[in-house]
């Protein structure tokens, strides 16, 4: 520094600055200037300067050549030291001015050190609710455990170390930013990482802090008290963490708050009005979890008046009900309105409907909410309506063309589908109407819908033919209008659909052969069950749809043998055509279904995959899978006319959970190694053919819990051990003539050979009941040659009973004679 006015006050000069200050003051030809810089240097001591701040006096100025101090520098290396770079992003921390490495930025007056961004370049976070990281390049994040001492860096007002997998506790960190006295930090981003420990209450003293963004790493605990003393906190992101317990109350200090997230963390216990009592800037609250369970409970008089104008709310799985929060009133601005899964039962108040709000977003989906809806909402440009799950009655509503996304879903509304929807509407990308008692036809004007992607009007009353409107919808890639009473054939202009990849029609009554659908390449599920559809199944189906992830034509009346084509549908994991008059054999290339061999999906793949809701028979009973039907892996051919023995290629789709081919004329032995398929829970071959032992391997199978045998041409002993000590029901092997063991009576071996369940074997059971057949014979002959003869002949009776009457007179006498001696 090149001028008198400026004193550098270091950690190891702390010492010289009195005896410079007296040099200065004797020395000065101006007695009165040097008074004056006396008395401001002494002050500027005794009002607790800290030893590593740099006091820069307002009449010189600072040397554009002088660049970071060296304590700030060693501070810098020695965070380096403790992180890993795969990137080479840190490449430029090397020479004594740490102001010229990427990442650091210094104050152009003094020199110091004042922001220090280390945010990821190269991964982008996107809009999504769970925060999804998009990278852009590979191995690019800063590694490493968090650095415990920054109280080098006093003079820091920016601090990013987002987006990388820094790691450790947080408390040591925060305590050494807090030592600064009258610390300049600002902005504190340490989100996306993976930090733990608890937020230390040392967080209390950054009171210049204006925007702390924590979200997506793994702390604890709970927000400390000390939070109330940011009165200067702008932004507060805590999502996406473990944290939980009571959220203090304190929180109703943070007067400068605009914008608070807390969510996907487990919050307990209960907010009053004191938690917003000072929060007069407050604009945007988002508390949410994906979990439907509650543990945040909102306790708000009805009489109270908030301080502040909302213009985004996002309550999920937090209770604001029973009735609805008339708290709102007052909030004239709102944008974004989510009160999902509130525990509310009541109506919505005609005061919110008179709000005259624009509306980019309402979700009061999972409610119990009732009562019509009114059409007199207005929504700005997207705009996302969720009404799902609740008891709205009355006619669907008809909103502002703005709406791009409709969600009425599992409601009461009535009456047919407005016949001008598509001209309402006319910007809507996704309809899901299901689960009403909508009734009528399909309107035609759906088919003015020219950007709609999911068309879903399933489990209603809907009647008529489906309309022949596809041409103009060129990027529906969601059809579902299963489990209505539709009926006709599939309009051969659904091939237009290029895009589309669910096509469910299951549960109607339409008819006729499949129109071919060779376009719709990019199928994954085409449930068409529960119909009136003949013929065979097309060729085409497996020559065009090599993407199937679901198959589905159970309850039809489809002729001719499977196509062995379908062995190409390597991602196929259910597979049902049971319920036909399918005939011949089952083709050996089943074993080709590769979707039944391996795991198709990862957690993150089913984060949006939609598959529709699918009954599948399971556990001997027929159960609804929606949100995990990813997970069902079932080959079903049941209730078909197939023949020929059981494929030994069936044994390699390990993968499978339920494989059922009963009620068919299947021969042969079972295949001796079905103990592979280790994944099986359900096993049905009932009402077959199938001869032979039941094979040993099958005791390998331990996560079987539903089997049945019955009715079959099986011998022999029942295995023993892991799942077969469970299945007791002795129905499993009814109609099994020949077979023993627990828990059927047990085998009596002669000679080598099971013997059958009377516990002799069949020889056996023949001589007894040659036995009993010989003694009835006898019984009879001897009776009626005897009586009869005595019916036949008048003289033979009189002989006969002559012959008694003698016999019983000295049976008389003999024993009047032995009572007389």
């Amino acid at each position: 520094m090149n001028c008198v006015g400026s004193v550098y006050i270091c950690e190891d000069i702390f010492l010289v600055y009195i005896p410079f200050s007296i040099a200065y003051h004797k020395n000065s030809r101006s007695m009165g200037h040097s008074t004056a810089l006396f008395l401001l240097l002494s002050f500027l001591l005794l009002s607790g300067t800290s030893y590593l701040d740099r006091v820069t006096l307002g009449f010189c100025n600072a040397d554009p050549n002088v660049g970071c101090m060296d304590i700030e520098r060693k501070a810098l290396l020695k965070l380096r030291e403790g992180l890993t770079d795969p990137s080479d992003r840190l490449s430029s921390w090397v020479g004594v001015d740490c102001c010229k490495w990427r990442g650091i930025g210094c104050n152009k007056t003094t020199g110091r050190v004042d922001s220090l961004n280390l945010r990821n370049p190269y991964v982008d976070v996107s809009e999504s609710d769970d925060g999804t990281l998009h990278a852009l390049g590979e191995n690019s994040d800063i590694g490493g455990q968090l650095p415990r001492n920054l109280g080098m860096l006093c003079n820091l007002q920016s601090l990013e170390l987002s987006i990388n997998k820094v790691t450790g506790e947080i408390t040591e960190f925060i305590d050494s930013l807090s030592t600064c006295t009258n610390s300049s930090l600002e902005r504190l981003d340490l989100g996306y990482n993976s930090l733990t420990g608890n937020l230390p209450n040392s967080l209390g003293l950054l009171k210049k802090l204006r925007h702390l963004t924590l979200w997506s790493n793994s702390f604890q605990g709970s927000i400390p008290e000390s939070i109330g003393n940011l009165t200067s906190l702008e932004e507060f992101y805590l999502a996406r963490n473990k944290l939980g317990g009571v959220i203090p109350e304190s929180f109703g200090q943070l007067s400068s708050l605009v914008a608070v997230d807390l969510s996907e963390n487990t919050w307990e216990g209960v907010v009053t009005e004191a938690h917003f009592l000072k929060l007069r800037s407050l604009k945007d609250v988002s508390i949410q979890k994906a979990s439907p369970n509650i543990s945040l409970v909102f306790n708000i008089s009805s009489k109270w008046i908030p301080p502040f104008k909302l213009r985004y709310l996002n309550l999920r799985s937090c209770q604001l009900g029973p009735k609805f929060p008339a708290w709102l009133r007052n909030q004239t601005e709102l944008v974004t309105v989510v009160l999902n899964n509130a525990k509310i039962a009541d109506t919505i108040p005609d005061w919110f409907w008179q709000l005259d709000l624009l509306l980019d977003e309402l979700d009061v989906a999972y409610n119990q909410l009732g009562g019509k809806v009114p059409n007199s909402l207005s929504f700005s440009y997207p705009a996302n309506a969720d009404l799902s799950a609740n008891m709205f009655e009355g006619p669907l509503p008809l909103w502002s063309r703005n709406i791009t996304t409709l969600y009425l879903r599992d409601n009461l509304f009535s009456g047919p589908i407005p016949s001008n929807i598509g001209d309402v509407m006319p910007s809507l990308s996704d309809l899901d109407i299901s689960r009403n008692g909508l009734s009528g036809s399909i309107p035609l004007s759906l088919g003015n819908l020219s950007l709609l992607t999911t068309m879903v009007l399933s489990n209603n009353y809907l009647s008529g033919e489906i309309p022949h409107f596809w041409n103009n919808i060129p990027f529906l890639y969601i059809v579902d209008m299963s489990n209505n009473s539709l009926s006709g054939t599939i309009p051969r202009s659904m091939d237009s659909l290029g895009s589309l990849l669910y096509l469910i029609l299951s549960s109607n009554n339409l008819s006729g052969e499949l129109p071919s659908l060779r376009n719709c390449t990019g199928m994954k599920s085409l449930d068409l069950g529960e119909n009136k559809f003949f013929g065979n199944i097309p060729a085409w189906i497996g020559e065009s749809m090599l993407s199937l992830l679901i198959l589905r034509l159970s309850s039809n009346s489809f002729t001719g043998s499977i196509p062995s084509n379908l062995c190409g549908l390597s991602n196929l994991h259910i597979l049902d055509l049971s319920h036909n008059n399918l005939s011949g054999h089952i083709p050996r290339c089943v074993g080709n279904l590769s979707g039944l061999k391996t795991s198709l999906f990862s957690d993150k793949d089913t984060s949006y995959l939609y598959q529709g809701k699918l009954k599948v028979v399971a556990k001997g009973r027929v159960q609804d899978f929606d949100p995990t039907l990813y997970l069902v892996n079932s080959l079903d051919l049941s209730n078909n006319n197939l023949s020929g023995e059981m494929p030994r290629e069936l044994t390699s789709l390990i993968k499978l959970w339920t494989l059922n081919l009963s009620m068919n004329h299947l021969t042969g032995v079972m295949p001796s190694r079905i103990g592979s398929l280790e994944s099986l829970e359900t096993l049905d071959l009932s009402v077959n053919q199938l001869s032979g032992s039941i094979p040993q391997s099958m005791v390998s199978l331990t996560f079987l819990n539903h089997l049945n045998l019955s009715y079959n041409n099986l011998s022999g002993t029942i295995p023993t051990g892991n799942q077969f000590n469970s299945l007791v029901d002795p129905s499993i092997y009814e109609g099994n003539t020949a077979l023993c063991g627990y828990p059927l009576p047990d085998c009596q071996v002669n000679g080598g050979t099971p013997q059958g369940p009377m516990g002799g074997g069949e020889d056996k059971a023949f001589e007894m009941w040659g036995f009993i057949i010989s003694m009835v014979i006898g019984f009879v002959m001897g009776f009626w040659g005897v009586c009869g003869s005595l019916v036949i002949s008048k003289s033979w009776r009189k002989t006969y009973f002559q012959f008694t009457d003698k016999m019983i007179v000295a049976c008389i006498r003999k024993y009047q004679g032995a009572q007389e001696i």
